[in-house]
């Protein structure tokens, strides 16, 4: 229970995988969404194996590991923040408009995966998991189910989203003003890009 509580308050708070969920469901509709919340599901997958075998631990005692993947995530959350804060307005519900190009199931499903598995943030959440909240003493057959269950339910939790910012009426209401979500998620995730290059540059000064 402890630890369903620690991760429903850390998937629920708003951060990369929110804002990368929301834009892609409101702008390009439920099965974008569907697979960024599945790119995301697999990039838990990737946080709990390294937990497992012990490589978290390496990366957060070898500065230089740690250190390179925080600028990795860093400009890769820049990167599709400043790609949606360009984006134009569209037309009604159901018009096909050539501002608008859907994003075929590998971009969306990469989108969501690399968002997750480049945020260090995740990085320190199952470091922390896994050494504090998890007992060293705890049988690995346990851990693994609680790498399962992380995985499965930050999937659901994602999917949920998608499914309830794509209802019909929340969909009809929000799509005029959709570009205005891009562009909002695409500043947020600027910022946390520079948040993060500036924890980079205070640790490497």
């Amino acid at each position: 229970m402890t630890i369903a509580l620690v991760h429903l308050l850390a998937v629920a708070s708003p951060g990369p995988d929110f804002a990368v969920v929301s834009r892609y469901a409101l702008s390009f509709g439920r099965k974008a969404g569907y697979w960024v919340s599945l790119g995301i599901a697999v990039g838990i997958i990737i946080h709990v194996t390294y937990s497992l075998v012990g490589v978290a631990v390496i990366i957060h005692q070898h500065e230089w590991v740690y250190l390179s993947l925080l600028m990795l995530g860093a400009l890769y959350l820049g990167y599709i923040g400043l790609t949606a804060i360009g984006a134009k307005p569209r037309g009604k519900v159901g018009e096909d408009t050539p501002e608008v190009t859907l994003p075929r199931r590998r971009k969306a499903f990469t989108v969501g995966f690399l968002t997750n598995g480049l945020n260090v943030k995740a990085t320190l959440f199952f470091l922390t998991l896994f050494t504090t909240v998890i007992s060293p003493t705890t049988p690995f057959i346990a851990k693994l189910g609680y790498g399962i269950y992380l995985t499965i339910a930050t999937g659901l939790w994602f999917v949920f989203l998608t499914w309830l910012l794509t209802q019909p009426r929340v969909f009809k209401k929000l799509w005029p003003y959709s570009h205005w979500v891009d562009r909002l998620m695409g500043a947020i995730l600027i910022l946390l890009s520079l948040s993060l290059l500036w924890e980079w540059l205070q640790l490497v000064l």
